[in-house]
């Protein structure tokens, strides 16, 4: 390796040798990854790849601080790959996320852009190369434009502490939004394990509905205004029923089912 390679480091599940863990990382990493990055002068290694002498940890962390460019594969949830993400996110560095199509994404990242593949599936192949590719050339054209789950929740410690009713309303807006994004995601990955069902109209009116109320609460909490007066209809829709999918009556304080 010369020292005018540019490293991407792929923080992966690699497993013992011959298990389906380690065929699973070998074949992404030499059928996905490489071929997506080395046309953009990329080098791609993994940990186990690392040739140089020292602590394997510490040299694991020095390249998910420092590469210019980190790929992180979720699938099967592996413990040492959110660790050393977590650490890349602090760093507000450059990073790629993919994950197994029949995976749903963990809640912590699910704001974040990530390719879905299935490294079975020739076109799905195709299209997650193609989709690396375009992710390398928008972080190269703006590599400032970056944020993460530990960039966004201090950014936002920021606003709730300011003197600046502005920016102390603009936190509330995104603690709303970031609890949409929960529900959200705890919906998809509830209607992938199959314990909820398909979700009608109602469902999605009642939703609508609910976060309509949110917003405008935050809004008015801090216009001075109060936050019980007719409020603006943001979803021109007719009124949901007021049962959800198991026939129970509903109400503004109960839970939704997932």
């Amino acid at each position: 390796m010369s020292d005018n390679d540019k490293i991407c480091f792929v923080i992966a599940p690699i497993g013992e040798p011959e298990s389906e863990t380690r065929r699973r990382s070998d074949q992404i990493l030499t059928h996905v990854i490489r071929p997506a990055v080395e046309p953009h002068g990329y080098k791609a290694i993994r940990a186990d790849e690392i040739d140089q002498p020292g602590i394997i940890t510490n040299q694991v962390i020095q390249h998910v601080v420092n590469d210019p460019l980190v790929i992180a594969d979720l699938t099967e949830r592996n413990p040492n790959v959110f660790y050393e993400l977590a650490i890349r996110h602090a760093m507000r560095k450059p990073f790629i996320q993919l994950i197994d199509k029949n995976e749903s994404i963990p809640f912590d990242v699910a704001p974040i852009r990530i390719i879905h593949i299935d490294h079975h599936d020739l076109d799905s192949v195709a299209e997650a190369k193609t989709k690396i590719r375009e992710q390398i050339k928008a972080l190269s054209s703006d590599p400032s434009d970056l944020e993460t789950p530990i960039s966004t929740a201090l950014e936002l410690q920021d606003l709730r502490q300011s003197e600046n009713p502005e920016k102390r309303s603009l936190a509330d807006l995104v603690s709303v939004m970031s609890d949409i994004r929960e529900r959200i995601s705890n919906l998809e990955e509830a209607l992938l394990s199959g314990r909820v069902s398909p979700i009608n109209m109602s469902t999605i009116r009642y939703l609508e509905d609910r976060l309509s109320k949110e917003i405008d609460k935050s809004i008015s909490r801090h216009r001075g205004l109060n936050p019980t007066r007719p409020r603006t209809n943001l979803f021109p829709y007719p009124e949901p029923e007021r049962s959800d999918e198991y026939g129970r009556e509903a109400s503004d304080e109960d839970s939704l089912p997932w």
